[in-house]
């Protein structure tokens, strides 16, 4: 019942008001993100969804245009990189970039808790690449927070976050979604993991 109908239920109430509360603060770092960095305030990027379908993610900008080609591509080294704009360090240091996912929540194509959809490419060339154990991820909806997120942050190499994300997947409950959230509300004040090369 809550994995079917619930879980959907209350990502459409809890994303649809967020967004209304938050609205005031997107505006304002949307036009913090253009003055000081002279970048459109969004960025758009194509994800692997639920069941292997694709979809565009949307997230604050933070990186200069087009940094996924260029340097080390995905892989972001640290605060260091020099594609990051000084801005998006506080938006990636407290986790606020993630925000307008709410949105893709709203729309449907990603929940509020759920393994995070990784990028068409990355770690597998596309969903048909997946090895067949690591399909299990993609029977739920992708979420802006996941079991290996409040586990590892981003410490990990992708095999063994996609462990977590199957483990997820076998005891998704309400019990489990609001454990991450909790864990989730914690660990935006730390930084450690946040940036690693092998993810």
């Amino acid at each position: 019942m809550y994995r079917n109908v619930m879980k959907r239920l209350l990502d459409i109430v809890i994303s649809g008001a967020a967004l209304i509360v938050l609205a005031p603060l997107f505006i304002i770092i949307s036009l913090g993100i253009v003055l000081s960095a002279k970048s459109a305030p969004f960025f758009f990027q194509n994800r692997i969804g639920r069941n292997g379908e694709t979809f565009k993610i949307i997230k604050f900008q933070t990186m200069v245009p087009n940094a996924e080609h260029m340097g080390a591509g995905v892989h972001v080294e640290g605060e260091e990189d020099d594609r990051i704009t000084k801005i998006g360090r506080v938006l990636r240091r407290t986790s606020i970039d993630e925000l307008p996912q709410l949105m893709n929540v709203l729309q449907g194509s990603m929940s509020l808790v759920g393994p995070r959809p990784p990028v068409t490419y990355i770690s597998y060339d596309g969903y048909g690449n997946y090895p067949e154990w690591a399909k299990k991820r993609f029977d739920v909806r992708p979420g802006i927070t996941g079991w290996s997120q409040v586990i590892n942050r981003n410490a990990v190499t992708w095999d063994e976050a996609i462990r977590f994300d199957n483990e997820y997947v076998d005891r998704l409950s309400l019990a489990m979604d609001c454990k991450i959230i909790f864990r989730t509300v914690e660990q935006v004040f730390k930084h450690d993991g946040i940036y690693n090369s092998d993810t």
